[in-house]
Formats: structure tokens, C-alpha cells, sequence
């Protein structure tokens, strides 16, 4: 142990970082999920939450915005408890590499729509004659898990898209989807639309790049 002078400064003290410390986009999207099923299980009659529901008829119907509202419906607590648990884990990593302010945040909703919107055109493109109604926010959530993928061990920038831990999420999201698409697993009684997971996945994975620029574009002219 040492002794230090008389004169010398104190040492400091740093504070530890608080450990729920998620960016606010990331808890608004958790509080707009859980108001929206608190809307369909209180406000919706099951006719009105069908009409929602995504589907390739829905689709030949001219009903696009099922697109949208598929994402903002749930079968039931354990799914919007799964979704919301998988949105905790893999929305913070993305809203911080956008950044702060108000922009980054609408930057990082519309990144969450654009990929469940590919993940419910996925699924429709690999069904385009079922008449299975989808709901959730799994296609979203894993356009997330994308973007997130891209910046594991990154302090900066984003990962390639063959580089080791890309490869290994790439990897696990296909096997694991695979594996749910040839056993027909289901999940607290609903079945899985595993289509949208890997689609909003590679969503994700893609479209981070450009949606970072979008971003970042207001601070970066300001410089």
C-alpha cells in the first residue's frame, strides 16, 4: 500500500452505471406495445382484432394496413411477455448507435416498422395461398436482433456481414427457425411464424447501415 502526499488530489470516485439505463426509445416502444394490448384485450372484440391480423388475403383484399397492425397484436400475456422481454434485450444496443435526440428515436421506430414489415411480407411470400392470420411483433423484434447483431464487440461502426459474431447470429437465427418450421413447435398454443422471424432478421441485418446514416444525418451537418 502507498502513501500519497498531503497535496495530492483525492482519489476519485466513479459512480456505477445505473443497471436499467435502456434509452427512452426503447422504453416508449415497450409502454406502446403494452398500451396496445391492453387496447385490444379491453377495447377490441375478437371480430376487430382478426380484421388486424395479417394474411395473404388480407393482402388480396387491398387490407395493407395489416402490415402495421399485425405488429400491435398478441395472442395472448406470454406472447406480449416474450416479445417485450426480446425487445428489452436487443432494441438498446440499436437506439444507442443512432444516437441521441428526437430524430435518432423516429429514426429507430421506423427501422422497427420497415423490418416487421418485411418479416410479414416474408411470411406471406412463403404462404401465398394460407389462410393463416399473423400477429405479433416477432417480425419487428427481429429486425432488431439484426441491427443488434451488426454491432456486437463494436465501439464503433458495424460489423461486416461474415464476420465472426454476425455469422454466429446469422447462424442461430436460421437453425433455430429451421428447427421451428419442420417440428411446427408453438409456443404457449400459438404456432410460430417463423418466415417473419428470418426475414425481418435479415431485415434488419441489411437495412441498419442505411437507417444509421438517416439517423445521424441532422448532428453530422451541424459539425
Amino acid at each position: 500500500m502507498t502513501e500519497r502526499d498531503d497535496d495530492s488530489p483525492p482519489p476519485q470516485v466513479v459512480a456505477p452505471e445505473p443497471v436499467f439505463n435502456a434509452p427512452a426509445v426503447s422504453i416508449a416502444l415497450l409502454a406502446l406495445l403494452a398500451i396496445a394490448y391492453g387496447i385490444q384485450v379491453f377495447l377490441l372484440t375478437p371480430d376487430q382484432v382478426e380484421a388486424g391480423a395479417l394474411s395473404a388475403q388480407a393482402l388480396a383484399q387491398g387490407r395493407w394496413f395489416t402490415l402495421i397492425s399485425h405488429m400491435f397484436l398478441h395472442g395472448n400475456l406470454v406472447h406480449i411477455l416474450m416479445n417485450g422481454g426480446a425487445a428489452l434485450a436487443f432494441g438498446p444496443a440499436v437506439a444507442r448507435h443512432f444516437g441521441p435526440g428526437l430524430r435518432a428515436g423516429l429514426v429507430f421506430m421506423l427501422f422497427y416498422l420497415v423490418c416487421g414489415v418485411v418479416g410479414g411480407l416474408g411470411y406471406v411470400a412463403l404462404n401465398p395461398g394460407g389462410a393463416g392470420l399473423v400477429i405479433g411483433a416477432s417480425g419487428a423484434i427481429s429486425g432488431l436482433w439484426g441491427g443488434a447483431a451488426r454491432l456486437i464487440g463494436r465501439r464503433r461502426g458495424l460489423s461486416g456481414l461474415w464476420e465472426g459474431p454476425v455469422r454466429g447470429q446469422i447462424a442461430v437465427v436460421v437453425v433455430f427457425n429451421l428447427l421451428i418450421g419442420l417440428t411446427g413447435f408453438a409456443a404457449g398454443g400459438l404456432s410460430i411464424a417463423w418466415e417473419a422471424h428470418i426475414a425481418g432478421f435479415v431485415a434488419g441485418l441489411l437495412l441498419i447501415g442505411s437507417f444509421t446514416r438517416l439517423a445521424r444525418a441532422s448532428y453530422r451537418s451541424e459539425r
